[in-house]
């Protein structure tokens, strides 16, 4: 069985708890370690009992907690060379450092982690599925477009957790500078609502038990959108949707 659950979601932080057995990662550790502990405490986690702490991009939501999370409690970190390299030194001192390759799988502990490529606008980026030789947990945030690549390697789920980042009308019209929205909606940039809905709509859902709409912006975005467009994709109710919220995250789930 998997269990996972968000310590939070957004462009202020993001960080996905993923349990197998006695092997706990965390996906990103995007808060202040004395937030990344609080919000664990929500959780009941002991903060020392996290395995390792897997990166997805050196963008500061994602990996600004990490460095002085692994040197508190000696966790490991993995991440591609890429973003060791664009992280320009934030991790001297960590005990250790594992560089993983976008196109091999691999294992830590109890919990099997295939990484993939995604488009976005960081060095080396990469998203996860996270499995125990059952069921698969999907991760995907931070990508601008979709792939083939991608669409293969999210073909039947039993869990995803999917960036939601903005309604197209709301960042169009909303008050960001254009070169943000533009940086925002491009090809590199984040996912709306109408292009993770037909990611929903393009892949196997059939085994499919939780869907999370996560990395809302707060801006351009609200959770009733979000929800909405995900449920028309998977012909069920927006209240079977869950939303990670920037706050709280979403709470323990299996699968």
């Amino acid at each position: 069985m998997i269990r996972f659950a968000s310590l939070g979601s957004g462009s202020e932080g993001n960080g996905l708890l993923v349990e197998v057995d006695a092997t706990r990662v965390l996906a990103d550790c995007g808060f202040s370690v004395s937030d990344t502990l609080a919000r664990l405490a929500r959780r009941g986690i002991d903060p020392a009992s996290i395995s390792a702490i897997l990166i997805t991009h050196e963008h500061d939501d994602h990996i600004g907690g990490a460095a002085g999370y692994a040197r508190k409690f000696g966790v490991p970190v993995w991440l591609t060379h890429g973003t060791l390299q664009a992280a320009a030194g934030q991790f001297e001192g960590v005990e250790r450092i594992e560089i993983f390759d976008c196109h091999q799988r691999l294992a830590i502990g109890a919990i099997e982690v295939e990484p993939y490529t995604v488009p976005h606008d960081a060095r080396e980026p990469a998203q996860f599925v996270f499995g125990d030789g059952a069921a698969r947990l999907g991760l995907l945030t931070d990508a601008g477009s979709l792939t083939a690549h991608m669409q293969a390697v999210l073909s039947g789920l039993d869990a995803l957790v999917l960036e939601c980042n903005h309604d197209l009308d709301m960042l169009w019209n909303g008050g960001y500078p254009q070169h943000l929205k533009q940086r925002i909606a491009g090809k590199f940039g984040h996912l709306d609502n109408a292009t993770a809905a037909q990611l929903l709509a393009s892949i196997d859902c059939s085994r499919l038990k939780h869907v999370i709409a996560a990395h809302l912006s707060q801006q351009n975005n609200t959770p009733e959108l979000a929800g909405a467009s995900l449920a028309q994709a998977l012909k069920c109710e927006p209240e079977w949707v869950g939303v990670a919220t920037q706050h709280d995250g979403f709470d323990w789930r299996n699968v």
